[in-house]
């Protein structure tokens, strides 16, 4: 029963993301390079934020429930803001390789385009974070204990799972949009997407009434995922063509930059 908790978890929290990779990224040297990059701008946030929150709680009252609770929800709005401002420091950082690249280059066109970068590095924050959100869950899932001995729910890991599938593509949908509003420069769809971070970090909260917590996060999911098909260029036409395979240049293997 624990092999099948570990495994069935393990293939709904990180299935899609590995196939994306397999079949998008994987073939492309330069897109697992800049894929890993992108997993370590999200693990410096992540260091930064558990330090100042480590800091805080070893100088506030550790006997006071509301004051732990205070640091707890602080330390999540700090990692979010972090989040997001590694970022825009990763945009501007690929900005900058992307025109050397172009400039060692002997081709007229970037050897990858700033929507290609935007899906990679998105994605490369999405696997740790869900590497990072589901790994101790996972491990429990092994034992000893039983879930809802205690008379909570029984759905807490398959829950975790789903709510690291839709961090994961949250990640790669808010990285689509929020390179294509810096490149832009709208900055109210900047905004859109730490905002909607933060609910989304923030409706955990809910737990373990998992119901609050999954579905809203599920309703942004599906609004980020039209808005980030249509920041990349997407159309009904060009959809249509792809799902019927016959518009192979819209698929992001064989996608040109542009």
């Amino acid at each position: 029963m624990t092999a099948a908790v570990f495994f069935g978890c393990t293939f709904i929290a990180f299935g899609p993301a590995i196939a994306l990779f397999l079949f998008t990224i994987a073939r492309d040297p330069l897109r697992v390079i800049f894929l890993i990059a992108g997993a370590f701008f999200w693990l410096v946030s992540l260091l930064l934020a558990s330090l100042v929150w480590f800091i805080s709680v070893q100088i506030s009252n550790k006997e006071s429930a509301a004051q732990q609770k205070g640091l707890l929800i602080f330390g999540v709005v700090l990692s979010v803001l972090l989040q997001e401002t590694f970022r825009f420091a990763y945009y501007k950082l690929l900005k900058k390789a992307n025109e050397g690249l172009l400039t060692l280059s002997q081709e007229e066109t970037m050897p990858i385009s700033i929507r290609q970068l935007a899906y990679v590095s998105g994605l490369g924050f999405g696997f740790m974070s869900g590497a990072f959100s589901v790994v101790n869950i996972l491990a429990d899932s092994v034992g000893p204990g039983t879930i809802g001995i205690h008379g909570d729910s029984q759905h807490y890991f398959l829950s975790s799972a789903f709510m690291t599938l839709a961090i994961i593509l949250l990640h790669m949908f808010w990285g689509v949009v929020f390179f294509d509003a810096c490149e832009k420069q709208r900055w109210w769809a900047v905004a859109a997407v730490v905002i909607s971070h933060l609910l989304v970090s923030c409706l955990t909260f809910q737990n373990p009434e998992y119901v609050a917590s999954l579905v809203p996060t599920y309703v942004i999911l599906f609004v980020m995922g039209i808005w980030a098909f249509y920041s990349a260029g997407g159309s009904l036409r060009n959809l249509k063509l792809c799902l019927t395979c016959k518009d192979k240049d819209f698929l992001l293997a064989n996608h040109r930059p542009r």
